[in-house]
């Protein structure tokens, strides 16, 4: 007998239901804005056209439909959806649960075991979950705003397949107020801008921007639409998504470093005010600076490091928000410097050979030699005092005895470092002059002047 096909999303309503209930998509056709893993080419596309699912963590940010994806998965291929919340659920649940899918197993029914917000659980209660995924008593769909790396066992992860929503975008967004308009029968009181407006103050949260649409569909009649004074009266500002301990967090501060490492000043400050807009600490921010100065631009521009610990200074004395001023001149700034990583490269090239070379001691001409025994074993004999050295250099080997020497700091082209390629030709020069067996009596190579390249 032919089964029915499901209602339309518009033809059930129930006004006392939130609007973004009465909403929900009855099909995987209605889901909007996820495409990329519903189509008949995605990967749940592809699995639930051969009615066979495997364990997933669909991981998107808040509003993207995570949980209506995986009540129509449970749905579209015959499983019993069993929901929890990480939140509110403990190990006496998941027996429940273990349980009661392992009773259906044995009659032929499958169950799919969706875990809201499965980061919540601690490593104990993610483990428990191993053995009945691994022998098929579930299928498990778990739902995360946070990122699985960090927040999930890797034997978890091994087992799951590990799917990414996207931020739904203004054209999904649109989408959702436009079902909600004709469900209700009533247009959005609000002009072209103002509805711009309500989906940019969405952020991409489905649920959000169909809570506001409710809101604005229970304002009386009104002869002019709203514009967008008139609906920031009506819904508050959204708080940013972010969360100083989680991705967001990393992901801010790293797209900051980039900006500036990539020297553009204007990504640079957006993204500097989003953290800030976020809640950011901005002394969190002026201690990444400081080490940005010292790790991507150095001695391409020695008063880097100032800019950077001046703005921490003047934050740290002024405060919010003029304070904050003194952090952007520093982004600023850093972004337009030049950049070099030569000393962060010579540095760890350095430190690699001191792990190689162990405990080789320095050579006795440039040890001090304070008592006569150590005058007599040869300390400090021979020393030369470069300041006292012809050209103020006197090209003597600082490298422990045994050991060839090393060329750690390579300075670049880029700002001040090229003065400092420049002499430290001219002393690699010098040291290969005098260093070479005296020659035969004649005129001797002439040297280039200080400042100039060979």
């Amino acid at each position: 007998m032919a089964t029915e096909p499901p209602p339309s999303l518009f033809e059930l309503d129930d006004a006392a239901r939130p609007l973004a209930d009465r909403l929900r998509p009855a099909t995987l056709d209605d889901v909007v804005g996820q495409h990329h893993l519903l189509g008949s080419d995605g990967p749940i596309g592809r699995m639930v056209a051969r009615h066979q699912l495997v364990s997933i963590i669909l991981w998107g940010p808040p509003g993207s439909g995570k949980t209506t994806i995986a009540r129509l998965l449970a749905a579209r291929t015959d499983l019993v959806f069993e929901p929890l919340s990480a939140t509110f659920s403990g190990v006496a649940d998941l027996r429940k649960v273990f349980h009661a899918a392992r009773r259906r197993r044995e009659v032929g029914q499958g169950t799919l075991l969706f875990v809201d917000e499965i980061h919540r659980f601690n490593r104990a209660q993610q483990d428990s979950f191993l053995p009945y995924v691994e022998d098929g008593t579930i299928v498990l769909v778990g739902a995360t705003t946070e990122n699985p790396s960090f927040e999930l066992n890797g034997a978890l992860l091994s087992r799951c397949q590990v799917l990414v929503l996207k931020r739904l975008d203004e054209q999904a967004l649109g989408t959702l107020v436009t079902r909600a308009e004709r469900l209700t029968g009533r247009a959005l009181p609000v002009d072209a801008e103002a509805r711009a407006a309500l989906l940019a103050l969405a952020d991409g949260d489905g649920r959000y921007v169909l809570n506001m649409t409710q809101q604005l569909l229970a304002l009386p009649d009104t002869e002019s639409p709203l514009g967008t004074a008139g609906l920031a009266e009506v819904v508050q500002k959204r708080a940013p998504l972010y969360d100083k301990t989680q991705e967001s967090h990393y992901n801010l501060i790293s797209a900051l470093h980039k900006s500036m490492r990539g020297s553009d000043p204007d990504a640079a400050l957006y993204w500097l005010a989003r953290m800030l807009d976020g809640g950011e600490d901005p002394l969190y921010i002026a201690r990444r600076l400081v080490r940005f100065a010292n790790e991507d631009i150095a001695i391409a521009d020695p008063q880097a490091i100032h800019q950077a610990l001046a703005a921490w200074d003047v934050y740290e004395r002024l405060g919010s928000p003029e304070g904050e001023l003194a952090i952007a001149q520093a982004v600023v700034y850093l972004a337009t410097a030049p950049k070099s990583i030569a000393v962060y490269r010579g540095f760890n090239a350095a430190v690699k050979a001191a792990k190689q070379t162990g405990s080789l001691a320095p050579p006795l001409h440039i040890l001090n030699a304070p008592t006569s025994l150590m005058k007599n074993l040869g300390y400090g004999k021979e020393y030369q005092y470069d300041p006292d050295a012809q050209d103020g250099f006197s090209g003597a080997s600082y490298f422990p005895d045994g050991m060839e020497r090393r060329t750690f700091y390579e300075p670049t082209e880029h700002g001040y470092e090229r003065h400092i390629r420049d002499r430290l030709t001219r002393w690699a020069q010098l040291r290969a002059r005098r260093q070479r067996p005296p020659a035969p009596e004649g005129p001797s190579d002439p040297l280039p002047p200080e400042g100039t390249s060979a």
